[in-house]
C-alpha cells in the first residue's frame, strides 16, 4: 500500500511545472516538410472519414451492426487525428513547443483515448467476421444492433475510465528534474519517467493498458482468424473460400496498418532510437485515420455499391 499511497500524494509535496517542452525529432534537417506532409494526411483523413460517416447515415442499407462499428471507427479516426495533428502543427511548424501542465494532460487524454478505441473497434470487427463465417445462420441473432451499440458504449466508458486513471496518476507525480518530453506529443511513457518521486503506479498502469489495448486485442484477432481459416478449410469449393476471405480483407488490412508500427515500437522498447520511435508512433496515430476510409471504399462491396447508387441518383437529379 505504501507504493500507492505515495502516488496518491500522502506525506509528499507535489511539484508540477508550469509547462512541458515537446522535443520532437532530434537532428533531422528539413523535418518541417514531414509536418507539412502530416497536414496533407490530416486533410485527407477528415474528408475520407466524414464521407464514410455521411454515407452510413444516408444509406439505410448500411445501417447494419457491422457498419455501426465502421461508423464508430471513422468517428474515432476523425476525433483522434483532430486532437493530435492541429496541435502537432502548432507545436512544430509555429515553434510553440511550450505546453502548460493542464493542456498537456488534456492533450494526452484525448490522444490515448482515441488510440485505444481504435484497437477495440478492430476487436469488434473481428468478432463480427468470426460470427458471420462460423455461424452464418445465427448471425442475425448473435450480432444485433442492440448488441453492437451496447458493446461500443461499453468500450467508450471503459476506455475513458482507464485513460483518466492513467492521467490521474500522472498528476500525483512531482516533476523537479526535467520538463523536456522526448516525443512529438504528451506521451505517457516519456512523461512519468521524468518524475522525481515514485512512479511505480504509472508503470503498472502502463503495463495494464498495454495488455488491455495491444496484446489481448491482438491475441483475440489472431485467434478469430485461426478459427476462420480452420472453418474455411472445410468449405467445399475454393470459390467460396475466396468469397469469404474477401469480406475479411478490409479488416485484415486495418489490423496490419495499426499493429505493425505499435509492435515494432513496444518490442524494441529502449533499444529503438527516439526519432524512429516518433516515426512509428506518428504512423500508428495518423496514417490509419487516412487509410481506413480508403480501404473500406476500395475493398468493401457494400460501400462501393452505396457510392454508385448515390452517384447515380445525383446524376439523375441533374
Amino acid at each position: 500500500m505504501n507504493l500507492f499511497n505515495s502516488a496518491l500524494g500522502r506525506n509528499i509535496t507535489l511539484m508540477h511545472p508550469k509547462y512541458f517542452i515537446i522535443s520532437g525529432f532530434i537532428g533531422i534537417p528539413y523535418i518541417k516538410y514531414y509536418y507539412v506532409f502530416l497536414c496533407f494526411v490530416y486533410v485527407l483523413s477528415v474528408l475520407g472519414n466524414t464521407a464514410v460517416m455521411a454515407l452510413i447515415i444516408l444509406d439505410q442499407n448500411l445501417r447494419t451492426p457491422k457498419y455501426i462499428v465502421v461508423f464508430n471507427l471513422a468517428l474515432v479516426d476523425l476525433l483522434g487525428s483532430s486532437s493530435l495533428v492541429p496541435k502537432l502543427l502548432d507545436i512544430f511548424l509555429f515553434n510553440h513547443r511550450y505546453i502548460s501542465f493542464n493542456d498537456c494532460m488534456t492533450f494526452l487524454f484525448f490522444c490515448y483515448t482515441c488510440l485505444s478505441m481504435q484497437t477495440l473497434n478492430l476487436v469488434a470487427l473481428a468478432y463480427d467476421r468470426l460470427v458471420a463465417i462460423l455461424f452464418p445462420l445465427h448471425y442475425v441473432v448473435k450480432v444485433t444492433h442492440r448488441f453492437m451499440l451496447s458493446l461500443i458504449a461499453f468500450f467508450w466508458l471503459f476506455t475513458v475510465a482507464a485513460v483518466l486513471t492513467a492521467v490521474g496518476l500522472l498528476t500525483r507525480l512531482s516533476f523537479c528534474n526535467s520538463v523536456v518530453i522526448n516525443s512529438f506529443f504528451c506521451d505517457h511513457g516519456q512523461m512519468y519517467r521524468l518524475a522525481c518521486n515514485d512512479y511505480s503506479p504509472s508503470l503498472v498502469i502502463t503495463v495494464l493498458l498495454s495488455l488491455l489495448y495491444i496484446w489481448l486485442p491482438l491475441v483475440f484477432i489472431v485467434f478469430s482468424y485461426v478459427c476462420i481459416g480452420y472453418a474455411l478449410s472445410k468449405v467445399a469449393t475454393a470459390e467460396e473460400r475466396v468469397k469469404a476471405l474477401k469480406t475479411c480483407s478490409a479488416h485484415l488490412s486495418l489490423v496490419g496498418i495499426y499493429f505493425l508500427p505499435v509492435l515494432i515500437t513496444f518490442t524494441s522498447m529502449d533499444k529503438i532510437h527516439p526519432n524512429a520511435r516518433i516515426i512509428n508512433l506518428s504512423v500508428t496515430s495518423i496514417f490509419p485515420a487516412m487509410l481506413n476510409p480508403i480501404i473500406y471504399v476500395l475493398q468493401t462491396r457494400e460501400i462501393k455499391e452505396s457510392m454508385k447508387k448515390m452517384f447515380q441518383k445525383k446524376v439523375q437529379s441533374k
